[in-house]
């Protein structure tokens, strides 16, 4: 069988995780090639002018921006669904999908992974100190509040998992590489990682090696 479904990545981007953790849900066969998006060759480019991954072509469309390409596989691939079909659910994935890709992002992901290691890859110097102290605590802030959610919940959304877990999950997935998310400070959020984390989706994952960057020993431990 011919694989269609190409996905240029970095194996530590959230946003390339979300997408990997999708497609790995939905049982769709894909072939992962990194890419130095960083660079800016004029084939990439070509594939997005954003600049940015992830970036996936499939049957023979390029298609870019996580968020677009998680939706899209849910709708042409609706089994099993990860997008509910009432209107103010869907919102509330959303929601919570914009706030870990944007806001949670910005405040910590950034600030801790990629000062501490897209920094050295792309060869843009030493991490900012001021920038990670400042993810550092913001995390505090975000898992509080992930925890409040989980609370009321069974899952970040509702009573079951869909695209915005994966959101989350992705990114605390690259935090946890780098040991930045002391798990038992939030119980709670610790249980539902675990559930996340123990799915066949999640597994390539927890396989990615980073040169030069080895991940706790922790790290692929579904017992952690």
């Amino acid at each position: 069988m011919t694989v269609t479904t190409r996905l240029y990545h970095v194996p530590l981007s959230p946003f390339c995780r979300k997408v990997r953790l999708t497609l790995a849900e939905k049982r769709i066969e894909v072939e992962l090639l990194e890419e130095r998006y960083w660079e800016r060759q004029p084939d990439f480019l070509r594939r997005n002018p954003a600049g940015k991954v992830p970036v996936m072509r499939h049957d023979g469309r390029v298609l870019s921006d996580s968020q677009a390409i998680c939706e899209y596989l849910d709708e042409s691939h609706p089994a099993p669904p990860l997008m509910p079909r009432e209107p103010l659910a869907r919102y509330e994935v959303r929601r919570l999908c914009a706030w870990f890709d944007d806001k949670f992002h910005d405040e910590v992901t950034s600030k801790l992974v990629y000062e501490r290691i897209n920094k050295k890859i792309m060869g843009l110097g030493y991490p900012d100190s001021k920038n990670v102290k400042a993810g550092a605590q913001a995390i505090r802030y975000h898992l509080d509040y992930a925890s409040w959610l989980l609370d009321q919940r069974r899952w970040l959304a509702g009573d079951v998992m869909t695209l915005a877990d994966f959101a989350a999950a992705a990114h605390l997935s690259c935090l946890d590489y780098i040991s930045d998310v002391d798990w038992t400070r939030w119980p709670l959020v610790k249980d539902w990682y675990a559930k996340i984390k123990s799915r066949p989706a999640f597994r390539p994952l927890l396989a990615d090696q980073i040169p030069g960057f080895p991940p706790p020993p922790h790290y692929p431990d579904l017992d952690f």
